[in-house]
């Protein structure tokens, strides 16, 4: 009979060696950092040594636990092999999206059916997050979040620009048809509807088209853009919102914009997948995914 050292402690020192930080290998395994911590001590206990020490704040592997983690990483891989080798032919897979809720509701989700259509053997399941700066978690295969894809920013992950953003202005097609508005001047006099999740979006959007003398004007606030936007759709006023994530609600004549001309650059949308997933796996499939269509 083998004596092997815990598992979970194994697969949890694993990640902290590899992203050489008990608070990131906490959020790859969606653990605290005190349950890393606790995982790492098991396994030292069961060695009979230290793998790591502290260096200032952080705890640092030792060259002999670099060693070991990476033939733990290849037995990892050896045995995540055989498994897919091994298991039950016609299972579906699951995926595990994280992304923004607006992004979710008004982009990701209208579209699944296409990549279910092309892909009947995955199941995507998404969960969302409320703010798009939200750090990202274990628990999940991609994460979609607003960012550039800065290699410093992501150290230990692959990162993938997927959307551009621009805002413009929005209103529903019955209160254009009530009060038009056909130049910046006739957002006078309108409701402005607003998101804290989108912060400074009518200043900036009044400031490009000319008519910053009207950043004084009061704004109905909501907690999140999604809110805003069936505000917005139901007629209660005018808002900003961001294209091409409202190209399906504007080709299906629930909103238009009255000024497209006028649009505000805004930080994009990034896939953010583990660095250690399988290059040829279902989450680089996806993430190409999202590219053709951020890109389409």
């Amino acid at each position: 009979m083998r004596r092997l050292p815990p598992l979970n402690a194994l697969r949890v020192f694993e990640v902290a060696a590899r992203t050489g930080s008990y608070v990131e290998a906490g959020g790859e395994l969606g653990l605290t950092h005190g349950a890393v911590s606790r995982q790492i001590a098991s396994l030292e206990s069961w060695l009979g040594q230290r793998l790591f020490v502290k260096e200032g704040r952080r705890m640092v592997a030792t060259p002999v636990a670099r060693v070991f983690a990476a033939e733990v990483a290849l037995s990892f891989d050896s045995l995540s092999i055989a498994a897919k080798a091994c298991g039950r032919p016609g299972a579906r897979s699951i995926l595990r999206v994280s992304a923004p809720t607006s992004f979710a509701m008004r982009w990701l989700i209208p579209r699944l059916s296409q990549y279910h259509a092309a892909h009947p053997d995955v199941e995507v399941v998404v969960t969302t997050v409320s703010c798009v700066l939200e750090e990202v978690r274990g628990g999940y295969d991609v994460a979609i979040r607003r960012g550039v894809p800065r290699v410093d920013l992501w150290p230990h992950h692959t990162v993938v620009h997927v959307l551009d953003d621009v805002d413009t202005l929005i209103m529903s097609p019955v209160l254009f048809e009530r009060r038009p508005v056909l130049e910046p001047a006739d957002v006078r006099g309108h409701t402005l509807l607003a998101a804290e999740t989108r912060g400074g979006d009518w200043v900036d959007w009044l400031q490009a088209s000319g008519q910053r003398h009207l950043v004084g004007l009061p704004r109905q606030v909501f907690d999140h853009f999604f809110v805003a936007r069936q505000a917005v759709e139901d007629g209660l006023g005018i808002g900003i919102g961001p294209l091409p994530m409202l190209d399906l609600d504007i080709a299906n004549g629930r909103l238009l914009t009255p000024l497209p001309h006028i649009k505000v650059p805004r930080t994009g949308y990034i896939a953010i997948t583990p660095r250690r997933s399988d290059v040829g796996s279902l989450n680089a499939g996806f993430v190409d995914w999202l590219v053709a269509e951020g890109s389409g």
